[in-house]
């Protein structure tokens, strides 16, 4: 099944109402409401360097731009912490041990008037790259590469357009991520 077509099934998702309960909504109708919704961000760590993944260019949203290891949500009635180790799995072929992390919100517009709108739990793994085999599925991915988090910031400084936008305002608040 390709990205758009795998977008366009329903899938939902756990979004947090004003009181802070979880109910389910359908991932696509919160991205176009912007209703605030529970997410994952893993990010695979060699030392200081991120392994990065280029979003393959069909994704239903931020095709072609670049973004930290893993980023996705927890299927409704999934943990984040297995939502995040499942969609790992997934995107870029890795089972890894995953070390909670931080949690951050934060409201992005993302591309054909979608909303990301996210409490983000993020989780970090540890590997050498050179021991690392990343299989991404092309589905998913187009392109990885590993590169020192230094580097990366100050690219996405000169060249915002090819970064995913909730990945720059991680790059911004690095901190509060915990990693």
């Amino acid at each position: 099944m390709d990205a758009r077509a795998a977008a366009a099934r329903e899938t939902y998702i756990p979004a947090i109402a004003a009181d802070g309960s979880l109910y389910r909504m359908e991932k696509m109708a919160a991205h176009r409401a912007g209703a605030r919704h529970l997410a994952i961000s893993v990010f695979v760590m060699d030392g200081d360097a991120l392994l990065l993944q280029r979003r393959a260019a069909s994704k239903y949203h931020c095709g072609g731009l670049w973004a930290n290891t893993c980023c996705s949500h927890p299927d409704w009635g999934e943990s984040v912490q297995a939502g995040a180790r499942r969609r790992l799995r997934e995107e870029m072929g890795l089972d890894l041990p995953l070390t909670p992390c931080g949690v951050i919100d934060y409201r992005a517009d993302v591309t054909d008037g979608l909303v990301e709108c996210e409490r983000v739990h993020v989780f970090r793994a540890d590997a050498r790259a050179s021991a690392l085999r990343v299989a991404p599925d092309p589905h998913e991915v187009s392109e990885t590469r590993w590169a020192a988090i230094e580097d990366v910031r100050r690219d996405a400084r000169a060249h915002p357009l090819a970064y995913a936008p909730w990945f720059r305002i991680y790059l911004d608040r690095w901190e509060e991520l915990g990693l």
